[in-house]
């Protein structure tokens, strides 16, 4: 089968088996994975979906190493292409989706039946592809950490990218006032598009200023909770408008800088600060996937949330999804299409 490998880590933005400087090749004849159980399951991929945390593996920077040679890739769909004598849950033919921890910039991926979710009537798998990781990880950290209510106000830094217009869409639902925090106007039109309420938009300077105004014109005293993707100087400047008894959501720190919250302050003020690491979430409360990835499946099918893509790449042009991502150029999900599948009408660069 035609496969992605990770050779050597390095720069993902260079073509593959374009020189020897390149950490990526496309394998035409990487084994077929085979089944491992009785209840064990063959895929058959058709999209899986480019996250950061890819771009950081192949760097060698990801909290998570993988030693290579590995295959990349988390987040995929398709159809169950065979199964083991004792799988009960799905037939051949089926529509899936799911996460793993590598393996599914590929033709085929095997899983077991309990880490499979059925995709219902009502959605494509492009946008099924995109579900597992990105809104996974906002609705367990909104909903089960930060318990997100009605009426609060929400902070969004990373707004555009996939885990930021994810709790976006999530906040709305769950009746939240959002402010979403992004860098450029085509981004800042697009926020505004899919209902956040106050966009802030970083190239026209400081975010302080713009959310206070904002929250002075709502006669709303302050942020609620924090999501927080990003990291760095953003973190900082959002503890100044940090509500009494706020949440803090840590995911990640696209900024590449891990920034130190001030614990006197988070004393005097009763913050509550959470890190949220969907990768061992499993782990930690068995059964909270499942349930997180198949409301999120239910409310896609229902037009409750939509999957926004910027661009589909096929295997060979990876290269140009990690300069996307490497550019921030991105505005919801980069998506990668196996050779054998056409890409979907639903697809479009922005």
């Amino acid at each position: 089968m035609e496969a992605l490998e990770c050779r050597k880590l390095g720069d993902p933005t260079i073509p593959p088996d374009s020189s020897q400087n390149s950490p990526l090749t496309v394998s035409k004849s990487y084994p077929i994975p085979k089944l491992i159980s009785s209840t064990s399951i063959r895929v058959r991929i058709n999209y899986t979906s480019l996250n950061y945390a890819t771009y950081l593996q192949v760097l060698g920077k990801y909290q998570e190493k993988l030693p290579p040679p590995f295959v990349l890739g988390s987040d995929y769909s398709g159809v169950v292409e065979s199964i083991g004598s004792n799988v009960t849950k799905f037939k051949i033919g089926d529509p899936v989706c799911s996460s793993a921890a590598k393996g599914s910039f590929a033709q085929f991926i095997v899983a077991e039946e309990n880490e499979l979710f059925g995709v219902p009537d009502g959605c494509d798998l492009v946008a099924a592809a995109a579900i597992p990781l990105a809104y996974g990880t906002s609705h367990q950290a909104l909903l089960h950490r930060a318990n997100l209510r009605s009426g609060q106000v929400l902070l969004v830094l990373g707004a555009s990218g996939g885990v930021g217009l994810a709790a976006v869409q999530i906040g709305k639902i769950c009746g939240a006032i959002v402010i979403a925090v992004a860098r450029g106007s085509k981004k800042v039109e697009f926020l505004k598009s899919v209902g956040a309420d106050h966009v802030v938009d970083l190239s026209n300077g400081g975010m302080i200023k713009s959310v206070k105004a904002f929250l002075r014109g709502k006669k709303l005293k302050g942020v609620d909770v924090l999501y927080d993707p990003v990291g760095g100087k953003l973190t900082k400047e959002s503890m100044k408008l940090l509500n009494w008894g706020a949440q803090i959501l840590i995911i990640g720190f696209a900024s590449d800088e891990v920034p130190l919250i001030p614990a006197n302050i988070a004393l005097v003020k009763n913050w509550t600060i959470h890190g949220f690491y969907w990768g061992n979430y499993e782990a930690i409360k068995a059964g909270g996937i499942e349930e997180s990835v198949k409301e999120l499946l239910s409310w896609l099918a229902r037009g409750l949330i939509t999957i926004h893509i910027y661009h589909s790449y096929k295997l060979q042009e990876v290269n140009l999804a990690f300069l996307d991502i490497k550019e921030r150029k991105v505005i919801g999900k980069v998506m990668i299409t196996s050779t054998s599948t056409s890409t979907s009408t639903s697809t479009s660069r922005l």
